[in-house]
């Protein structure tokens, strides 16, 4: 008896399948580059727009630390709405947020609210948060093999992001007098509603009953020494993207440059964090991520380095642009070894609580980097930077040395 003509062929599936993924890709990076645009603008202003505000200089970074609390705050909530109702649902939560912290922000320069325009950057936070998923959700249902391909190309779209957000910045932070930045916030939150469109379209897996439930206990995964490593080189990494980035466009002020220095450094320094992303995948796949997280820490390093030989606008430049780099590289790099140490229905559980230490002392990071700006100088911020980088490469070399650890099953 013949069936043939009664469905469709596995070969037929396939190519949908493969189709389904391409779209998905396309679509979670088209939103990276648009939602990425939020962080940008946050980065770009927060410290500009606090230190305006701000009762005390020494709280100027204070929204940057608030958004990065809100990123560490809502990553473990995120995950709870992915895991019970799909990737989809808390990504769409996640651009109401980017909504709101636009409205909110715009009427917190508006009104002259120091506090108002904190409270916008935690909802900001939160859209960040959701937005750092999109690497991880490009992975769901492919090969593992393909899967460090799939999360960098994703984070590639942060490149779009990186020229779109300074720009956003610099064309619109002067158009409604004598409100510096207010239009920005308006125009920003319309961006996050144009990139809830786009996330429409993603079709993911719905949760299983095993994702529902969870898999093994996160304290049992937790202890893992590859866990461990991941954790720690990507805290690191963000860590001190974040530390650096924070205050150096304040620091560029305070050396005499200007907003439009400050804007085009950060804008370089952002395509540096994600135009490698469209080969940084085929280099883990190669070398492996240990050494791709070692190269991000070593240039990170070097930026550092190159920050304290002087203090005009090439040195800050080339500084931040090694920043970018060191951390793309140390940051997907480890984000490839958190999927090494998960079963598929521990995804959002073990990959919510690898976000959720990162933000979590990325917030140290920030707020600390205001306070060392301000009283210690730029130098201080910059030699600081060590001391967790010596951290990082202690905990791969440690992980180098032990056996092997069993795979984990998939």
């Amino acid at each position: 008896m013949s069936y043939a003509g009664t469905g469709p062929s596995l070969a037929e599936e396939a190519a949908d399948a493969l189709a389904q993924e391409r779209g998905n890709v396309i679509r979670l990076t088209v939103a990276q580059a648009l939602a990425g645009a939020n962080a940008v603008v946050v980065y770009a202003t927060g410290a500009i727009i606090g230190n305006m505000l701000a009762p005390s200089p020494a709280l100027a970074t204070l929204p940057i630390s608030v958004f990065v609390i809100g990123m560490a705050a809502c990553t473990l909530p995120a995950g709870r709405i992915a895991q019970r109702h799909g990737r989809r649902a808390a990504f769409l939560a996640g651009t109401g947020c980017g909504v709101l912290v636009g409205l909110l922000s715009a009427l917190a320069v508006i009104l002259g609210s120091f506090w108002l325009f904190c409270c916008a950057t935690f909802f900001g936070g939160a859209y960040a948060a959701v937005v750092l998923s999109f690497r991880f959700a490009a992975t769901d249902g492919v090969a593992p093999e393909r899967r460090p391909r799939a999360l960098s190309f994703v984070m590639a779209g942060g490149v779009f992001a990186g020229v779109l957000g300074p720009q956003l910045v610099t064309y619109t932070m002067n158009l409604w007098p004598p409100f510096l930045f207010a239009a920005t916030y308006l125009a920003q939150a319309a961006v996050a509603a144009l990139s809830a469109l786009v996330l429409m379209g993603v079709r993911l897996p719905p949760p299983t009953a095993g994702e529902v439930a969870g898999g093994r206990p996160l304290g049992v995964i937790a202890r893992q020494p590859r866990f461990v490593t991941a954790v720690v080189c990507g805290v690191v990494s963000y860590l001190l993207m974040n530390f650096i980035m924070t205050a150096a466009p304040l620091a560029m002020r305070l050396c005499g440059l200007t907003q439009e220095d400050a804007n085009l450094g950060l804008q370089w320094h952002v395509i540096a964090m994600y135009a490698p992303s469209f080969f940084t995948g085929p280099l883990i796949s190669r070398f492996g991520a240990p050494r791709v997280v070692a190269a991000g820490l070593a240039l990170t390093a070097v930026a550092a380095a190159v920050g304290l030989a002087g203090i005009d606008v090439a040195h800050f430049w080339l500084s931040l642009i090694l920043l970018g780099l060191g951390w793309n590289f140390g940051f997907i790099g480890a984000s490839a070894l958190v999927l090494e140490c998960h079963r598929p229905e521990e995804k959002t559980r073990v990959q919510s609580l690898n976000d959720f230490v990162v933000f979590g002392t990325m917030a140290i990071g920030s707020l600390s980097s205001g306070g060392l700006l301000t009283l210690y100088g730029w130098d201080m911020v910059l030699w600081v930077s060590f001391l967790p980088l010596a951290v990082a490469v202690a905990a791969l070399l440690t992980t180098a040395m032990q056996k092997p650890a069993a795979p984990v099953l998939r």
